[in-house]
């Protein structure tokens, strides 16, 4: 993977061609690159980015952003209650717990336990949500 001014480029070798290509895939639109050694990939990788930018200034366009670190996801309302009733029970945010769960996912559960991680190692479930509303129920009674 490849990076440069916020953009991400996938390389791949064409052994046939005896040439590297990429694409950059952070955007819906086509840059492509290639090139014979690594530095003359990682030039024209920069070079691709650079002339997208210029061909966006010179038709007056905004470039596409890579990511704006934001994006809608549709769950059933069940879903949404129990994931919100773990998070306040974990005393985090949605929005902390949902991203720690994203970096965990995308970790492959590497590195530091996510929230909704019980010290066990085993995710939490709904189960401790039910359980907690109960415990909820009984003190109030």
């Amino acid at each position: 993977m490849m990076t440069y001014k916020g953009y991400q480029g996938k390389v791949e070798f064409d052994s046939e061609a005896g040439i590297f290509h990429g694409e950059v895939i952070d955007t819906r639109d086509v840059i492509t690159f290639q090139g014979k050694s690594v530095d003359e990939l990682t030039s024209a990788f920069r070079d691709s980015i650079e002339d997208y930018l210029e061909f966006c200034r010179e038709r007056g366009e905004s470039p596409e952003k890579p990511y704006s670190g934001q994006f809608v996801t549709r769950i059933p309302p069940s879903l949404h209650r129990q994931v919100d009733a773990t998070a306040r029970i974990a005393g985090v945010s949605l929005n902390t717990w949902v991203k720690k769960q994203l970096e965990h996912g995308v970790s492959g559960g590497q590195g530091s336990k996510a929230a909704g991680r019980r010290n066990d190692g085993r995710a939490s479930s709904s189960k401790a949500v039910s359980n907690a509303k109960t415990s909820k129920r009984r003190a109030a009674k």
